[in-house]
């Protein structure tokens, strides 16, 4: 009975680790969408004070709405594997970039970088919005008479005065009236956020479609094809680690016995140029990467003359 249970156990864990790799990416975007919802909460209830100043209100407002935007994105960027897949060493090799002249591969594969990098910075601007306090903030002090004009139309002059304090709660409004603009600005800030929401959702729709329906390979090859690249970075990764771990040791030992050091069969730096390109699947080839074009091919030891192609139709690579 207890082998049994133990049996059951280990089927189901294995079902829950299986659902979880299938999933990785939806878990990933969830837990990202979690600590933006966490970042956005600490922000507003720990270092955002509202200044209720007509010259200040606008521009500390908007710092703390696009400030965070602007450093996930640059964290997006900077922790894409493609981009720096793409822009490692172009300086030395600008056909890297441009192979044949394809600027345009070039502009595409980018632009598939940045909407990546984009994801971070439209979950952060979609939830300061739902929230509003940043919003709220930022357009209380602006100067533009159509702009106040329509938070106090059919209102006193005082209503014009005492509306950059209004997110602050310590105008000398009525009260009725400093709930009625603070519900009002609150408001608009939630519209602009959901027309973001839908927006991002309706482009990443059309986006995804699109790029299925001019897909080269059928939806099974195409699971096949990704669980491959998750496969081949996982042993990627464990062959590298063990490689460096002996490639150190026999070098220590070389030095500390002070005699010459064994034979190693290691890459030569062709080939480490050749399986860091970008792939592009060909239908004509049986090819799921470069590592795999790379092994498979009849003469390794050459440079192979054919320049990466940018403009592939599946965004699945090693990464």
């Amino acid at each position: 009975a207890n082998l049994n249970i133990i049996i059951f156990n280990m089927d189901a864990f294995q079902s829950v680790l299986r659902f979880v790799m299938n999933q990785k990416s939806t878990i990933g975007y969830s837990f990202m969408a979690i600590l933006t919802i966490g970042g956005e909460r600490i922000f507003s209830m720990v270092s955002f004070q509202c200044p209720c100043n007509r010259s200040q209100n606008f521009f500390y407002g908007l710092t703390f709405l696009l400030s965070p935007a602007f450093v996930l994105l640059v964290l997006g960027y900077f922790f894409s594997t493609r981009m720096w897949r793409l822009f490692t060493g172009c300086c030395l090799n600008p056909l890297k970039l441009c192979p044949r002249g394809n600027c345009l591969g070039c502009v595409k594969v980018f632009i598939r970088i940045s909407v990546g990098a984009c994801v971070a910075p439209v979950m952060w601007l979609s939830v300061a919005l739902l929230n509003g306090t940043f919003y709220e903030c930022a357009v209380s002090g602006l100067e533009s008479n159509e702009v106040v004009n329509l938070f106090c139309k059919n209102k006193t002059y005082k209503c014009k005065m005492e509306l950059p304090r209004v997110p602050c709660g310590k105008s000398n409004l009525p009260k009725e009236d400093n709930q009625e603009l603070l519900l009002m600005l609150r408001a608009q800030s939630q519209i602009l956020g959901w027309c973001i929401i839908i927006c991002a959702a309706t482009a990443g729709l059309i986006g995804i479609c699109c790029n299925n329906c001019r897909s080269q390979v059928s939806y099974l090859q195409l699971t096949f094809w990704r669980r491959y690249i998750e496969k081949e970075k996982e042993q990627f990764e464990h062959y590298a680690e063990d490689y460096a771990t002996k490639l150190a040791n026999r070098n220590l030992k070389s030095f500390f016995e002070n005699r010459d050091p064994e034979a190693f069969p290691f890459p030569d730096h062709t080939a480490w140029e050749e399986i860091s390109k970008l792939y592009t699947f060909s239908t004509s080839e049986q090819y799921y990467s470069t590592l795999q074009r790379y092994v498979d091919r009849a003469e390794r030891d050459h440079t192979d003359e054919r320049k990466p192609v940018l403009a592939f139709e599946e965004e699945i690579e090693m990464s």
